[in-house]
């Protein structure tokens, strides 16, 4: 990824200023298995109500498994699809709606998990991925698709992989 840091007001750390939602991703990159792995572990250290991790991850693997892979790019808007497509992984964050301890509503499950996402967004700019968070989906086509667990909410769709070099960057893009 190239060198696009962030101008601030104030000195903040040096992770959160290279941290950036680009769209170029190399289509012909994947990401390695360990990579992955260590982004997913990343979430799993954030903090939450409880210690509960009402987050939950579905990822795709362009490379790994390309017919459900086209399944979670068709959830995306028109507009997603026409750069996300060539990003090696898709991510889903899903919130619990309710404590596992007690089964009462969990509002705090939303926040915690945009905050274990962060991690994730975090751990991934630290080891040279681009990470590209999208509202633009469309939940029922991924419960749909996916059969997703019950009691969760799809909050956002993640683009994951190596940016394309900067020369080979469209002008759209």
């Amino acid at each position: 990824m190239f060198d696009k840091r962030t101008h601030t007001q104030v000195g903040i750390a040096d992770l959160i200023t290279r941290r950036w939602s680009g769209r170029a991703f190399d289509p012909a990159r994947p990401v390695p298995h360990g990579q992955l792995i260590s982004v997913l572990e990343a979430a799993r250290w954030a903090p939450s109500c409880f210690g509960e991790q009402p987050w939950r991850y579905i990822v795709w693997d362009r490379f790994a498994d390309p017919t459900r892979w086209d399944q979670a790019i068709a959830t995306l808007s028109d507009g997603n699809q026409a750069w996300a497509k060539a990003a090696p992984l898709l991510i889903l964050a899903l919130a619990a709606d309710a404590f596992q301890r007690d089964l009462k509503p969990n509002r705090w499950g939303q926040y915690d998990t945009g905050g274990a996402t962060m991690n994730l967004c975090l751990q991934a700019t630290a080891l040279g991925l681009m990470v590209h968070q999208m509202g633009g989906f469309d939940p029922r086509k991924a419960q749909e698709n996916f059969s997703l667990p019950g009691g969760f909410t799809p909050m956002a769709m993640i683009a994951i992989g190596y940016q394309l070099p900067q020369e080979a960057i469209p002008e759209a893009l």
